[in-house]
């Protein structure tokens, strides 16, 4: 079944944080490096994206985890698999190789599933995060004019990912966690031109992130405005992401619901951050939450971001279960 058709009939659920799942493993240098970047020149700690290559077991588990918990999408392990993100790493040129191995680890972990408890719709999302550079803020501070990177090359490096998700058989493409607008239009165009050359299209999903307590993206766009400039594209959905936890995502999610002619996603933080940097909101606490969003009719896909596990998105996904999906309005 197409996810456009399966998401007309249910709430669909998404995983939840890759970061935080990796984290568990406390995994050293040495386990980033594994056998093959044993001699790499620079530091790979922190570096999850690589964990497919030099971890897939790993990786698999993970998402094997997020089915087993009653995702019907999950992500593949390439948020900062483009050439912006890898170029802090040296490997820049491992972008193609890093995207096809995540897309092989998130099948590999859906044939698992299939074959342990029988078949049914689950998708995989290829993740495109938002990179470390922005289009339309100036780093330097006496120097407004400048930009880090343009239109064109953002375009370009996205296009290199999209193609290598199309080609390794992602079912749905994720640009995520947006803070500038000009970046995920950047996104879209280069993704445009991978379904072009590469004669394959794919759902598409948006989903930006609030960081300030007046609603506005990280390049100064309301959440009406986010949505605005991304309504001439061709999406599945649109939602929000990272930054906040259930409880204040609310206001901004309504908005989207009221005014939206796409699905609304939503995947919040497990509550704000604690002064350590971790997420203190259980399962539970976090599901009755989530519950005001089914309550009110607020949206069709729902997951977790930072601080969530499979035992959160296992309430996500009970509670889901007994509402009915938002309806398109007129």
């Amino acid at each position: 079944m197409k996810i456009e058709d399966l998401i007309k009939k249910k709430i669909l659920v998404l995983d939840g944080a890759m970061g935080t799942m990796i984290q568990q493993y406390k995994f050293q240098e040495k386990e980033y490096r594994g056998e093959r970047f044993k001699d790499w020149k620079t530091d790979l700690k922190g570096n999850n994206d690589l964990l497919s290559i030099t971890q897939p077991k790993v990786i698999q588990n993970i998402h094997l985890e997020y089915f087993e918990s009653g995702a019907d999408i999950v992500e593949t392990n390439t948020f900062n698999a483009n050439r912006i993100s890898m170029s802090d790493y040296g490997m820049q040129d491992l972008v193609k190789e890093l995207n096809s191995a995540s897309v092989s680890v998130a099948k590999q972990a859906r044939d698992e599933y299939w074959a342990k408890y029988g078949k049914k719709p689950l998708f995989i999302a290829g993740s495109l995060g938002p990179t470390s550079k922005t289009a339309s803020i100036s780093p330097d501070v006496n120097d407004p004019a400048y930009r880090e990177v343009d239109f064109d090359f953002l375009a370009e490096i996205y296009k290199e990912q999209a193609i290598s998700l199309i080609k390794s058989g992602a079912d749905i493409l994720l640009v995520e966690t947006i803070f500038d607008t000009l970046n995920a239009k950047a996104a879209f165009f280069g993704i445009e031109e991978a379904f072009d050359e590469t004669g394959k299209s794919l759902p598409l999903m948006a989903s930006g992130t609030i960081t300030d307590a007046a609603g506005r993206t990280l390049s100064g766009q309301t959440t009406e405005a986010f949505l605005i400039s991304l309504s001439h594209l061709p999406l599945l959905s649109i939602g929000l992401n990272c930054a906040l936890g259930a409880e204040q995502l609310l206001q901004y999610l309504e908005i989207l619901a009221k005014k939206s002619i796409f699905y609304i996603s939503a995947h919040p933080n497990a509550g704000l951050p604690n002064p350590l940097g971790g997420y203190d909101e259980t399962p539970e606490m976090m599901a009755e939450k989530i519950k005001v969003y089914l309550e009110n009719n607020l949206v069709n896909i729902i997951g977790g971001c930072c601080g969530t596990s499979p035992a959160h998105i296992k309430l996500f996904a009970e509670l889901a279960a007994q509402y009915p999906p938002r309806q398109i309005p007129n």
